[in-house]
């Protein structure tokens, strides 16, 4: 789709603003990558949004895709394009909560044949708890930006609806109906236990699957991502979403909440108190934080804690120091990589939340640098790069890569 009038003159006015000529042409094609290339409005009034180069579209992906052009929601095409976003995303719940992508035509295309539940539409059903969180933040931003309520439908409500009924389900994940396995030599495709996962204890936390990469957790009470989903829940209590709902969604925040600083903070030798990235409630603990969102680094900027925070500042270090197998230093890039792809590889998703959470503005600029010096040349973000030598690098076309370079420039820039 081309951009709006209203996003052409967002464009050009960010772009004057922004002055440096390197970041602007980077910006543009960025701020371009989401709307002219991954979304496509159907006939119904909602609205599909694939990934890139994978043409599926995640609830988590879509989501952070479509951020920077909320401060052109005053142009009617704009708002409609959001509007069908949170239409779809809500059928698409209601279709599978389990699942964390879908195919655009019901045509049962998927990325493999798993032995789990799969449907029409599923193009892949690795449950992830920030696959649900995600659309309820959008939603909430959508409410906030244009004092519209209409938006919350007996469709949208029955999402959200379901999405409480899962997460309060995956509290005690030994009921649940979920199993998923892959016939893959990777043990990172699939769960352990026939399709269960490894054992977990009841902590009031909700049990994930996958992480945000789509890599199995090791221990699936995922810390990031149940701070991700007390966040929006807090969230949903916010909107005109009647009483029952509002209690249910509070009670299971506090309980998630609870579960984190009861079950998921550990004592480092270097760094004091830290959140870990997973646990099980059984005594285990993964030290780490993967590149992508929710992260431990992510924490404050969906809103789980204080920049300043205490424990949130331990983790920080932690996060950005070697104590974390997933952080990279090299003579082009430094930050953190994932397990998803290979090892001293970062993330520019990473880099991006690194200056979305940095406490001083030198620190913002320069990740924005070094996000504008690791393209290799093509002017667009990618999912990972080497830090030796970035112009080897993971998925030319990773459109929420490009949506979080923009989100950045944003906050730098004062857009």
């Amino acid at each position: 789709m081309e951009l709006t009038k209203g996003l052409e003159e967002l464009l050009c006015a960010d772009c004057e603003k922004i002055g440096d000529e390197k970041i602007c042409e980077i910006y543009r094609k960025c701020f371009r990558s989401t709307w002219e290339t991954t979304l496509s409005m159907e006939e119904d009034g909602s609205a599909f949004v694939i990934t890139g180069d994978i043409g599926a579209m995640w609830l988590r992906d879509s989501s952070m895709q479509v951020l920077p052009y909320f401060r052109a929601i005053s142009d009617e095409a704009v708002e409609q394009a959001l509007r069908g976003l949170i239409a779809k995303q809500a059928r698409l719940i209601l279709t599978d909560a389990y699942a964390n992508a879908f195919n655009k035509n019901g045509d049962y295309s998927c990325y493999s044949r798993d032995k789990t539940e799969m449907g029409a539409y599923i193009w892949e059903r690795k449950y992830e708890v920030d696959s649900l969180a995600f659309p309820i933040m959008l939603l909430a931003k959508y409410v906030t930006a244009t004092g519209r309520q209409d938006i919350l439908t007996e469709e949208v409500l029955a999402a959200l609806d379901r999405v409480l009924e899962v997460w309060e389900t995956e509290q005690r994940h030994e009921t649940s109906p979920y199993v998923f396995e892959r016939d893959s030599d990777l043990e990172t495709e699939t769960l352990q236990n026939q399709g269960r996962g490894t054992p977990t204890a009841y902590t009031g936390m909700t049990w994930s699957g996958f992480r945000p990469s789509d890599d199995a957790c090791r221990y699936h009470y995922l810390v990031p991502s149940n701070m991700l989903a007390a966040s929006a829940l807090r969230q949903l209590c916010t909107l005109p979403v009647g009483e029952e709902m509002i209690c249910r969604a509070k009670k299971l925040a506090e309980e998630i909440s609870t579960g984190i600083y009861r079950h998921g903070i550990v004592r480092h030798p270097v760094h004091g108190e830290i959140f870990a990235y997973e646990t099980d409630g059984l005594g285990h603990y993964n030290l780490m934080d993967d590149a992508n969102v929710p992260s431990l680094l992510a924490a404050p900027w969906f809103g789980f804690c204080k920049k300043e925070d205490v424990l949130y500042q331990n983790t920080r270090r932690f996060v950005l120091s070697e104590s974390n197998p997933c952080y990279y230093k090299g003579k082009a890039a430094e930050g953190v990589g994932s397990p998803h792809t290979p090892a001293g590889y970062v993330w520019h998703i990473a880099i991006a939340i690194r200056g979305l959470t940095a406490e001083s503005r030198e620190e913002q600029r320069e990740m924005l640098d070094m996000l504008a010096h690791t393209t290799a040349g093509t002017g667009y973000m990618h999912e990972g790069v080497d830090v030796n030598a970035p112009n080897n690098y993971t998925r030319p076309w990773f459109a929420w890569a490009n949506s979080m370079f923009c989100l950045l420039a944003e906050a730098y820039f004062h857009l």
